[in-house]
């Protein structure tokens, strides 16, 4: 990728002032024409490379923070263990009465501890690092008036972006056209239900739940579709403002909890013993120093000096294994509860399955072939997103017909959403006939037909038991329909079935086997029908329990 171009500083700050000047409140409550202009854009078009290049010099990138691997920070969180800590008061007050060899002894073990836990961790962050700089997530913008596929971590300000089921925002967006579009917004407003997205202007000094017109980072398109201009990007968004309040201190895990547990108990008990012994010697008349030098010494005795190198070196080998195994472990401790697992939930596609979905046969209600629904079930494609980041079911289907059937207009047609589990569109045919085509989960489909031949059950339940992923797909006559809604979707006549298939991964059964014989639990949530599960289960040679 091409370095973006360096600017004057008077010129960066310039830039940087004209295109954030756009709080998410002050967006919404102003016209879309209005912010386009401001953000000097074009809907249409979106921004030239050469115009995002010069914002993205004087905005940055659109990222909440950077993954550098500071050797710095890893350093400072090798020192964090109470029982470290206990072992170097301990060193520390050796040396300050008189005992030096002790003090050599421990602060080398003390070394040798820190030096194994950052080496460790300090490889694993480099890694983790060049893992994701390969790793890019991307979204389809407007650049030089042609869609295309670009880094969430290049948006800038002026950026027109398309949004389509399933999509997280990816920065703080002025709707610009939305059909049916509804956004989960519980990270922000704590909302359980999707709220309604339109284009339209809201009043000034909105509440942040009432931002209609936005698309807010960080929240995930639940229906609909539409495209917005970005008008804020990472930390000047609002999910970048929360994400920059709150602390990124990591959580203790239960065996750094148990190591602190021990090393108060050991403090006290040094501290207790030590006193005890300290007022006894003096009881008895004993010199002051000589009673401190023995009850030092009897604490140092009772303090576990290698507990900390056994416990890194045994961390450090086991991380070692993992990575022969291609895991990357990025803190030690985790190794450890990683062995206490007990229940491992995982989902199907792509992790269980191979994650590449195959079209492989449209079938009429009967259980015969039919090239027919294969048909009617592209006229439910969007033909600009199979190939742009469209839906893979979709996709699949588009890749083995090749495109739409000749002769067909599409004049309007109603996203998937989850409530419905429909798609519909409504296209013009050859002769003009005006069709209504639905494709969909095929529960919800087949409740939308009427005069469902009494064979469909009975093939649908074949296609689920024999692992294969199934839209169904009816239609209907359109006459006199210029836009539909989901009302429209009634009354229709089932066609068949459209039929995929994502097959298991040759290293499931391995893995789920050497699970089982350890005594974890594997449990698949998934979206798919549970008989998929089931016959997954049952391809590999392991016992289903049931959903």
């Amino acid at each position: 990728m091409t370095a973006p171009p360096a600017l004057p500083a008077a010129e960066r700050g310039q830039v940087a002032a004209r295109i954030t000047a756009f709080p998410a409140a002050s967006a919404a409550a102003m016209p879309a024409e209005a912010v386009v202009s401001a953000l000097g854009t074009s809907a249409d078009d979106g921004l030239s490379t050469v115009a995002a290049a010069r914002r993205r010099a004087a905005v940055g990138a659109n990222a909440l923070r950077d993954h550098r691997a500071r050797p710095l920070a890893v350093l400072i969180r090798q020192f964090r263990g109470p029982l470290l800590i206990l072992l170097m008061i301990t060193a520390a007050l050796s040396y300050v009465l008189g005992q030096r060899t002790d003090a050599v002894i421990i602060g080398l073990i003390l070394a040798a501890s820190v030096g194994l836990g950052f080496a460790n961790e300090y490889r694993a962050e480099r890694a983790a690092q060049a893992l994701h700089d390969s790793v890019q997530h991307t979204v389809i913008a407007l650049r030089d008036g042609k869609p295309g596929s670009i880094p969430v971590t290049d948006l800038v300000p002026g950026d027109v972006v398309r949004l389509t089921l399933g999509t997280v925002v990816p920065a703080d967006m002025r709707l610009l056209t939305a059909t049916a579009l509804e956004c989960d917004e519980s990270v922000l407003t704590g909302e359980s239900l999707p709220a309604e997205k339109t284009t339209a202007a809201v009043r000034p000094g909105a509440a942040l739940g009432d931002l209609a017109s936005m698309a807010l980072m960080g929240t995930v398109v639940r229906a609909g579709e539409g495209t917005g201009v970005v008008v804020a990007t990472g930390s000047r968004a609002e999910f970048g403002r929360i994400a920059a309040g709150l602390g990124t201190r990591q959580p203790e895990t239960d065996f750094q909890a148990g190591l602190r547990r021990f090393s108060v108990l050991l403090l006290w008990v040094a501290v207790v013993l030590g006193v005890f012994i300290v007022i006894t010697s003096l009881l008895l008349r004993r010199p002051l120093i000589d009673s401190l030098l023995f009850a030092l010494a009897i604490a140092v005795g009772i303090t576990p000096q290698l507990l900390p190198a056994v416990v890194s070196a045994s961390l450090a080998t086991g991380s070692r294994r993992l990575a022969r195994c291609k895991v990357l472990v990025k803190r030690l401790v985790s190794i450890e509860d990683l062995g206490d697992m007990d229940i491992l939930v995982t989902d199907k596609t792509g992790t269980l399955t191979e994650g590449r979905i195959t079209f492989t046969a449209s079938v009429n209600p009967a259980g015969g072939d039919d090239g027919t629904v294969r048909d009617l079930g592209l006229l439910a494609v969007d033909p600009g997103q199979p190939d742009e980041g469209g839906n893979p079911l979709d996709s699949a289907l588009w890749q083995a017909a090749g495109g739409w059937p000749a002769g067909y207009t599409r004049l309007a047609s109603l996203p998937f959403d989850h409530e419905r589990r429909l798609a519909s569109t409504l296209v013009s045919g050859p002769d003009g006939q005006r069709l209504l085509v639905t494709k969909g989960a095929p529960e919800a489909v087949l409740a939308a037909s009427s005069d469902v031949p009494a064979a469909a059950q009975a093939t649908l339940g074949k296609l689920f038991a024999g692992g294969s992923r199934v839209v169904a797909v009816a239609s209907r006559d359109a006459s006199g329909l210029s836009a539909i809604a989901p009302a429209d979707e009634s009354g229709l006549t089932l066609a068949g079935f459209l039929v995929f298939l994502d097959p298991p991964k040759p290293s499931t059964r391995e893995s789920l086997m050497r699970l089982h014989d350890l005594g974890v639990q594997v449990k698949i949530a998934t979206g798919d029908n549970a008989k998929v599960a089931q016959k997954l289960y049952a391809d590999i040679g392991m016992p289903a329990t049931g959903p």
